[in-house]
């Protein structure tokens, strides 16, 4: 099985911890960690571990909010350090014009079941597939169905931590019981009811989901509500599919 490592949040959680320490100290760390998790937690005998580049093409998409736009500047003193050990030592691969996140998803898609997401971001809970949280320890499978509704659900509740507005009082819970059971169209057509205009749902669309495969970017299931931008290829997400084919999971 093949692991595919959020490395930005190794670069992050790693390098706070070992801010106050020498490069070697924090160079050790990181090296210990990963050897710990494909040796003992995973038994992973390929791996790549994904790093997000300059451009992004969410900043171009984000309207109502500037896409991340509320996060603190303070970066770990080791942070670039760490990136490049990564890329050096790790087989770390940077992306280019989306984010490590959708370069983890594309390759979770193309391997199937023999790949597993190495991370701590509910972000990944739309795709379709293995799933390992290595904070709790957690090994988990998500199901087709379940991508789709979490992919829905985040629509609603919005994430904080990039920036994406959701509906006031709104949470995981009552999102949830608003969407579950329905099929993709029903939980669109709720998510616009709810944000107030097609607009907004489909621009949290298209910052929430996680590409497939190259340049992909999301349209809704009506395609007469679809919004395209100039120079991306869409997709729509089809909930009518089996566990082997399912756009929300990108399969």
């Amino acid at each position: 099985m093949k692991a595919l490592i959020d490395g930005d949040i190794l670069c992050y959680r790693i390098g706070f911890a070992t801010n106050n320490e020498t490069e070697d100290v924090a160079i050790r760390t990181m090296a210990t960690f990963l050897e710990d998790l494909l040796m003992y937690d995973l038994s992973a005998d390929d791996w790549t571990t994904y790093l997000t580049g300059k451009r992004n093409f969410r900043n171009d998409v984000a309207v109502t909010e500037k896409y991340k736009g509320n996060r603190k500047k303070e970066k770990p003193v080791h942070i670039q350090l760490l990136r490049d050990y990564l890329v050096a030592s790790w087989n770390g691969v940077v992306s280019d014009g989306n984010e490590a996140d959708d370069e983890i998803a594309i390759a979770a898609t193309s391997l199937g079941d023999d790949s597993i997401i190495v991370s701590l971001d509910k972000d990944f809970d739309q795709v379709q597939g293995w799933h390992y949280n290595f904070v709790k320890k957690n090994k988990y499978y998500i199901k087709p169905e379940e991508g789709l509704l979490n992919f829905y659900m985040q629509f609603l509740v919005g994430d904080r931590i990039d920036n994406i507005i959701g509906v006031d009082g709104i949470g995981p819970v009552k999102a949830r019981k608003l969407l579950e059971g329905k099929t993709e169209q029903e939980m669109f057509d709720i998510c616009v009811e709810k944000l107030g205009s097609v607009e907004r749902a489909v621009e949290n669309g298209r910052l929430l989901f996680l590409q497939r495969y190259p340049n992909q970017l999301w349209s809704p299931p009506n395609e007469n509500t679809e919004c395209e931008s100039e120079g991306q290829e869409t997709a729509t997400v089809d909930s009518g599919a089996d566990t082997k084919d399912v756009s929300a999971s990108g399969k």
